[in-house]
């Protein structure tokens, strides 16, 4: 995060950090309280290396990160993380056209946040991958921006699950099954609505498109299809790298509560917003890789009304 952007986030959030002076000692200031979690959203030092490097208590530290988080969440989540409307939603549309699939608004899929193995249903959070986490369920655009995020399922908890108890699937459900309503497309006497695209994992819903299964049996028109949206997907796997990569606390396993890590998380996917709105800089040393692989079957090949499957058939046709 350069200076800059730094002064910015500080200037959203300063009289909110700002502290009374009292007879017992001189308070942090604000620049101060932001600067030092910010360095430890960024690296993946322990509390007393932080303490050291600032010059403040072990325990001053670990209250910062709860205090100065809270803030950062509460004052600045919605501000710069909100699904797209009007002419947002137009630059989200033109941009994945670009990529090649129309009428998508956003990408989602999910992640996996490392966590210490809480002491209470360990084994919930124990993933298939063999490490305790929190799920991180994502929406991003054509920039790698998060434009909706929902976090702090265990990690052994499956992707379908996770939506379904999502805010993102109940307002989809409550709107007739449209994310975008009055934003639709007709291809072949079939209305085609604005909609997210993501992997097999997740339920074929009239808001929510997925590629096609049973690989060994596809036409090559279901190819085709499967291949354009699969890369304009990608979008959301780049924007969890640049995630992990630039605030580096979400890559180890940090000693602190679940609920505070989600908190966490979510601030980090704000400051990652930021720094892509404000063009920071993303050396390609920063990359990681997520070792977690999409599910090697389909859960819920069945799932998705005869609706659903006949827009994705219509958008099979119109991506032809």
């Amino acid at each position: 995060m350069s200076r800059d952007t730094f002064e910015f986030v500080l200037q959203l959030v300063e009289l909110s950090l700002r502290r009374k002076l009292t007879n017992w000692r001189k308070p942090l200031e604000p620049r101060r309280r932001l600067a030092i979690v910010l360095w430890w959203y960024a690296t993946p030092g322990e509390y007393r290396t932080i303490s050291c490097l600032f010059g403040v208590g072990l325990s001053t530290v670990c209250t910062l990160v709860h205090e100065v988080t809270a803030t950062l969440k509460r004052k600045l989540l919605k501000r710069f993380i909100s699904l797209p409307k009007g002419e947002a939603l137009q630059k989200a549309l033109n941009g994945f056209a670009e990529c090649g699939y129309p009428l998508c608004a956003g990408a989602i899929d999910d992640s996996h946040i490392p966590i210490i193995a809480p002491q209470e249903d360990a084994t919930a959070y124990y993933n298939r991958k063999g490490w305790h986490s929190i799920v991180l369920q994502a929406v991003v655009d054509h920039n790698f921006c998060f434009t909706d995020v929902y976090v702090g399922w265990p990690g052994r908890t499956h992707d379908a699950r996770v939506l379904s108890n999502s805010p993102i699937f109940k307002m989809a459900e409550q709107q007739g099954g449209h994310l975008f309503p009055q934003n639709s497309m007709t291809v072949n006497d079939v209305e085609v609505p604005v909609h997210l695209i993501g992997d097999a994992a997740y339920p074929l819903k009239n808001w929510l498109m997925k590629g096609f299964t049973n690989h060994h049996a596809l036409t090559p028109q279901q190819r085709h299809f499967n291949y354009r949206l699969s890369s304009a997907r990608m979008v959301v796997e780049n924007a969890f790298g640049r995630l992990k990569g630039r605030w580096r606390c979400l890559l180890k396993r940090n000693d602190v509560d679940t609920a505070l890590m989600s908190d966490v998380v979510a601030v980090c996917c704000v400051l990652h917003n930021i720094c892509e709105l404000n063009k920071e800089v993303y050396l390609p040393d920063w990359n990681i890789t997520d070792d977690l692989q999409e599910p090697d079957q389909d859960m819920f090949q069945g799932v998705g009304g005869h609706n659903c499957q006949g827009i994705r058939e219509a958008m099979m046709t119109l991506l032809s």
